[in-house]
């Protein structure tokens, strides 16, 4: 998908795409259709033995820090969500997502399904962000419950 398709821009074909406006001028999209549904479904119910469900994990309801850095640097090897091992990889979204559309997304995620957790502020998103800007490489489940 193109960066312009992601950002939700039209272009009609033999034209290039206008700049986008500042991001503090747009409002947040939630983008989950367009960047989680395809591994973790509509439903949020994941792919069993291959993509882990969103719906009641405690990943995604817990610290909002963890979520934060998964979608910012991507997850790899095995992870158990709701007693179940997966063990796949997620591609990091850093490059993709502002703060205020991670924001949106994620706040999104956690309270869609059943889930009830509190909603992520762009603050957070850029505090994790800054925080972990030297990484290079995706988070184990081993480095994430030890996060601080």
């Amino acid at each position: 998908m193109s960066a312009a398709a992601l950002a939700g821009v039209a272009v009609l074909p033999g034209t290039a795409p206008a700049a986008p406006a500042a991001a503090s001028a747009l409002p947040p999209v939630n983008q989950y259709a367009a960047v989680c549904a395809a591994c973790h479904q509509a439903s949020g119910l994941g792919i069993e033995g291959a993509f882990p469900p969103l719906a009641g994990s405690e990943w995604l309801t817990g610290r909002p820090e963890v979520p934060i850095a998964i979608v910012l640097h991507g997850l790899q090897g095995p992870i158990t969500v709701k007693g179940k091992e997966y063990n796949s990889a997620m591609m990091a979204w850093a490059s993709v997502l502002n703060d205020d559309d991670l924001a949106a997304t994620l706040t999104y995620a956690r309270s869609q399904w059943g889930n009830r957790a509190a909603p992520i502020t762009a603050a957070q998103v850029r505090a994790v962000r800054a925080r972990t800007a030297s990484r290079t490489t995706a988070w184990t489940a081993a480095e994430l419950k030890a996060m601080k």
